[in-house]
């Protein structure tokens, strides 16, 4: 099975509101496949749709080679979701859930529990309903990858996380890839999809704006240089630098020599050799921000579709 995720024209309307439109990709067996969209672009939809918890009004899915619908709770065994709107209550110990929750998803290896509890920092033995947002969001990653399902299905899943359980997160999803496992992981952060994910799929108001892998969507990033030039001129150093495509916050400035700071958006191949008719005496360029870039696909006029607005709790 050369994907574990594929979908077809899906689409889904709450009455007059479109929250899906038209969308039509595939996620390859054993990859990270990373959705980012603000917060009503349609990733929490396609997520439940892919589960079968709500059904498309058109278009198709399959999901591990079947039908989310006719796959049923074989296919879900095989599945670890992390819901967006994760909610654990009970007087039950976290310990107490995990179990429950083992019976109902298969056969978990012995201490699998205990060594995700303690990578994440969490306390199984406290009553659930004591526990912060935060550690309820630990143990419904616990529960999705106890019991090393093919597909994790993780919906905005670093949640209420501080930074260093993120980092442990984000090393148990590489993990998990190295042993197999697909990884479909939707984010409204872009620098945790550029870390975990192999392709990504940008979403906006329910449709696909691009599906790219993270090292071709980083080539179209936007950098910040900065550069300093000796034996020239600042006129002439901008007369040169103002030919180069997809320039902009051009600075040229007298100080020791000449200092340029720009902002180079996609390829910076023609500004490299612009500047290498100079003698550069400094030359700065920071990483690339994806996270510029994606905000500007959101609002490229190109890009727009009319149509409504969606319901507050439709993401």
């Amino acid at each position: 099975m050369d994907h574990a995720i594929e979908t077809s024209g899906l689409t889904k309307h709450y009455g007059r509101v479109t929250a899906l439109a038209d969308v039509s990709l595939h996620v390859d067996t054993g990859s990270v496949f990373g959705v980012i969209g603000p917060n009503g672009a349609g990733k929490t939809t396609m997520m439940r749709l892919l589960l079968d918890i709500i059904r498309p009004s058109a278009g198709s899915a399959r999901v591990l080679g079947r039908s989310p619908r006719e796959g049923a709770q074989r296919l879900r065994r095989n599945i670890g979701f992390v819901p967006g709107d994760l909610r654990l209550e009970g007087r039950v110990t976290g310990r107490q859930l995990l179990r429950h929750y083992a019976r109902i998803s298969g056969p978990v290896a012995p201490r699998a529990i205990d060594t995700l509890a303690e990578r994440l920092g969490l306390d199984l033995g406290k009553q659930v309903r004591t526990l912060s947002k935060g550690n309820k969001q630990k143990l419904g990653l616990v529960q999705a990858f106890m019991h090393e399902p093919a597909l994790l299905v993780l919906d905005e899943p670093t949640s209420g996380l501080d930074p260093l359980v993120q980092q442990e997160f984000l090393a148990m999803v590489r993990e998990a890839k190295q042993t197999g496992q697909t990884v479909f992981l939707s984010s409204h952060v872009l620098s945790e999809i550029q870390q975990a994910a192999d392709s990504v799929a940008i979403l906006r108001e329910g449709r696909i704006v691009t599906i790219s892998d993270v090292d071709s969507l980083r080539l179209t990033a936007v950098r910040r240089v900065r550069v300093g030039i000796t034996g020239s001129t600042p006129d002439a150093v901008r007369r040169v630098l103002e030919e180069v495509p997809h320039l902009s916050e051009l600075t040229v400035g007298d100080g020791d020599g000449v200092r340029v700071t720009a902002r180079v958006e996609g390829e910076i191949d023609p500004f490299v050799k612009a500047i290498g008719v100079f003698r550069v005496s400094d030359l700065a360029v920071e990483e690339p921000d994806l996270e510029e870039s994606v905000l500007r696909l959101y609002s490229s006029p190109e890009t727009r579709h009319s149509g409504g607005t969606e319901p507050n709790d439709v993401r």
